[in-house]
């Protein structure tokens, strides 16, 4: 009974998605041939910015929703869970919907207990929404919280789904009541093998480096790489190409700016 009103839910959000919202998305590297029909165990949503994420429930197949309402793990903030609602709508979005609190307890030992064979898990890892300050809402930067590293030890092999937010605070910001209709979301997709991932991070954590704190620094890395934010492009056929041209503008952005201000003082 769950599985089929969670089914519908996905469907229904799906279909009011393409109806009212333009789609721009693209992967990261080659994802193959069926991206969606492999053993997906972790979908990680970065550069959390509204509660509308689920109009990008649009993007996947049919079938890869129907995993979610069927094999799904959800971890939510249990503040979310008690809005009127929001709360009653994303209780009914999984098979599991796990409240969680900010902090690293009990509950979310509970989520990382859920994390059987064939469950899929769907996180926010930065584990707040950006305001349009594009700090947090205590005026702190955007980071990754270091629970998904929990996740990517407990799951063993498979695949993890990194989709990376253009960001909505044109559809919605945190705090404004009703979302503005007809805008273009954007999302970068990128899947990484969790066996090669995890003994890839081992292989360069420094010696007094935490597990917990080089998945960290890798994920934020990618979020700030990938994210089809303003002037980043959706799909890189290259990332790694891509990754340079970017090292290469940020080393290069200095100098320009001193070059302008120079010409500006020399009239």
């Amino acid at each position: 009974m769950r599985y089929l009103v969670s089914y519908s839910i996905l469907l229904l959000v799906k279909l009011l998605s393409r109806l009212f919202y333009r789609h721009e998305w693209g992967w990261v590297g080659d994802p193959g041939d069926d991206p969606w029909g492999g053993d997906v165990r972790i979908c990680a949503i970065l550069h959390h910015t509204s509660l509308y994420e689920p109009v990008f429930a649009a993007i996947p197949p049919n079938r890869f929703l129907k995993r979610i309402a069927r094999e799904g793990v959800i971890p939510i903030a249990d503040k979310t869970l008690e809005r009127p609602l929001v709360g009653q709508f994303f209780r009914w979005v999984a098979a599991d919907v796990v409240p969680v609190t900010r902090q690293r307890d009990e509950t979310w030992r509970e989520v990382v207990r859920h994390v059987g064979p064939g469950k899929v898990v769907l996180l926010l890892p930065e584990g707040r929404m950006k305001r349009t300050s594009g700090l947090d809402f205590e005026g702190k930067p955007m980071t990754v919280r270091g629970g998904i590293a929990d996740l990517i030890d407990a799951v063993g092999g498979g695949w993890m789904l990194l989709a990376y937010s253009g960001g909505l605070h044109h559809v919605q910001a945190p705090g404004e009541r009703l979302p503005r209709l007809f805008q273009t979301v954007r999302m970068n997709l990128e899947l990484v093998d969790l066996a090669a991932y995890r003994a890839d991070l081992h292989a360069r954590k420094l010696p007094d480096e935490s597990f917990r704190r080089v998945v960290v620094r890798d994920l934020e890395r990618r979020r700030d790489l990938y994210s089809p934010t303003e002037g980043k492009p959706v799909g890189i056929p290259d990332p790694e190409a891509f990754a340079k041209a970017e090292s290469a503008k940020q080393e290069a952005a200095p100098q320009d700016e001193a070059l302008a201000k120079a010409e500006v003082e020399h009239g």
